[in-house]
């Protein structure tokens, strides 16, 4: 008799997602400290992202060919999802005008926090040591470091023939070494997840929901239409891939993104989806590792759509430059946050202040934000996938792909 199937990852996320929601919601702030557990597993495996990240980009330095024609095309369809974003976020935002009669919080001083300095922002990426971007996952500086050893290694790999194979070998090793033991880890994430819900219904509840109910619907609404648009338009009418094939090769990771709320703690599973779709190696690195700092739009979208809400609340009229401030300064904020769990909340509070915008308002965002953090994280997973593909259909990889069942990562 065979022996019963397992349920697969996904799957058991979800049932932890719902078990997590129904005893937070019986234990109230009771259930607090199961939330220590779910955020032990989730910093373990961050921890253990970043060096797979960096190992990621270093073996496709030496194994592969990034080639200038790839890397504009990532730039492209990049700066295209994010147009796109921003446009959704700022056209629902003034159709709907979901701030508009909120009851917001009175002001506290005439000066907001900040604003965001280029130059700096631009300095702050590169890394004063090789270590410091680990502890503080610091993705492009992580990812800078990357190129350059990997560079470096390639070179000095063609340099000396005989080493060639050993310098491979050894990437390659602590590469796969660290895909194992986030797998091994990765088996407790149902478990994490019941506890992270848990404590988050029990310390807030579903009552904050109902005060910014248009706020929150329109958000997810804009994240919805990004997926379903922009990124399904991608995949049927560039790619022609089905979307049952599709989707079915992202469900895992974009259920695993909903549980974690981060892109970066997803990167493993979403590697290990990628390869089982028969995406080459060369595009599921750039996309998923490389071009992780730009697959962030639905940040984007967030940001712009919560910089107007503000702005409505406060009864703050905003013209079409300011607009297109809030969209470049968003743009600007995102780099470089992509993977953070609440990645677009942190940033927020700059972006509101580079147009001047109070930012008195934030702790009331913060209660529904736990909603809104999962859903930009799973829709950040999804542009992953989506660019990975592409990539590989401008490469000249065969139309669709082949099925999840004919590749042999499937075994992996």
């Amino acid at each position: 008799m065979d022996a019963p199937k397992k349920l697969p990852l996904f799957a058991q996320i979800l049932i932890g997602m719902v078990a997590g929601a129904v005893t937070g919601f019986a234990l109230g702030e009771k259930a607090a400290p199961l939330g220590e557990f779910g955020s032990l597993m989730i910093s373990v495996i961050k921890g253990l992202a970043a060096p797979l990240l960096f190992f990621a980009v270093v073996d496709a330095f030496l194994t592969t060919e990034i080639r200038a024609k790839d890397a504009g095309r990532l730039l492209a369809i990049n700066a295209l999802n994010a147009t796109l974003a921003l446009t959704i976020g700022l056209t629902l935002s003034n159709l709907i005008r979901p701030g508009v009669g909120f009851p917001a919080p009175p002001l506290v001083g005439d000066k907001p926090p900040g604003t965001i300095d280029v130059a700096q922002t631009l300095k702050d990426y590169v890394p004063t040591n090789l270590f410091r971007p680990f502890v503080s996952d610091s993705i492009i500086s992580i990812i800078l470091i990357a190129v350059l050893i990997g560079l470096s290694l390639r070179k000095a790999s063609q340099e000396t023939e005989e080493y060639r194979g050993l310098i491979q070998h050894l990437v390659r090793v602590a590469y796969r070494s660290l895909q194992i033991a986030i797998g091994w880890v990765i088996r407790l994430i149902p478990l994490a997840v019941f506890a992270v819900v848990a404590k988050t219904v029990g310390e807030h509840g579903f009552a904050p929901v109902s005060g910014l109910a248009v706020y929150l619907g329109v958000a997810l609404l804009g994240i919805s239409l990004q997926v379903a648009l922009v990124y399904q338009a991608w995949i049927l009418v560039v790619a022609r891939m089905s979307l049952v094939h599709f989707w079915k090769g992202v469900r895992e990771a974009a259920v695993y993104a909903l549980g974690a709320s981060s892109s970066l703690a997803t990167l493993p599973v979403t590697l290990r989806s990628l390869d089982k779709m028969g995406v080459s190696r060369e595009s599921s690195t750039l996309a998923a590792c490389v071009g992780t700092n730009l697959n962030n739009d639905s940040i984007l979208l967030y940001e712009a759509m919560a910089a107007l809400f503000v702005a409505q609340a406060y009864g703050i009229d905003l013209s079409l430059g300011d607009q297109l401030t809030i969209a470049a300064a968003a743009a600007l904020a995102g780099i470089g946050i992509a993977g953070v769990p609440d990645a677009g909340l942190i940033s927020l509070a700059l972006v509101l202040g580079t147009v001047g915008l109070p930012v008195e308002i934030l702790p009331l965002l913060l209660t529904v934000d736990w909603i809104l953090s999962r859903a930009r994280a799973t829709a950040n997973v999804v542009c992953d996938f989506v660019v990975a593909i592409l990539l590989d259909r401008f490469s000249g990889a065969p139309e669709g792909g082949p099925p999840p069942s004919e590749n042999k990562a499937e075994e992996a």
